[in-house]
């Protein structure tokens, strides 16, 4: 009976819908609405009540109205290498973002995992690019 109980619960969880799985996830940026970046100028912290599911993540907004542009368009919105810090990911490392410590750069938004990680950034721009390069290659 009780080896019954673990298959049961794998189960279980295969048939619960991808949004209900979701849901038991941290939310990306670590709450904070990605559209508030471009609309206000700074990370702000949404509501789980108004929440969207991209790209195996789910983000939380602080207005109705962020949800809708971030679903027209979400590719705008949504932080580059899935939310993990930039500078890690040009070293091929996956390593936590700070979402207070953001930039955008040519309309994308990029999160850094400190305040010395984003100004090494700002020091050589490449950076970015080898951090697209590395995601590109996982």
């Amino acid at each position: 009976m009780n080896a019954m109980i673990p298959t049961l619960t794998l189960a279980a969880a295969l048939a619960l819908p991808a949004s209900a799985m979701a849901q038991d996830k941290a939310p990306a940026l670590k709450g904070h609405d990605p559209v508030a970046y471009f609309v206000d100028g700074r990370p702000v912290k949404g509501a789980p009540s108004i929440a969207y599911e991209f790209d195996d993540s789910r983000y939380h907004f602080s207005k109705p109205k962020h949800r809708e542009l971030f679903a027209a368009d979400p590719d705008r919105y949504a932080p580059q290498f899935a939310g993990l810090c930039t500078v890690g990911m040009s070293m091929g490392m996956k390593a936590e973002a700070d979402p207070n410590v953001w930039k955008i750069v040519d309309g994308k938004l990029y999160v850094f995992s400190s305040v010395r990680a984003r100004e090494k950034a700002d020091k050589d721009p490449s950076l970015l690019a080898k951090a697209h390069r590395a995601f590109r290659s996982q």
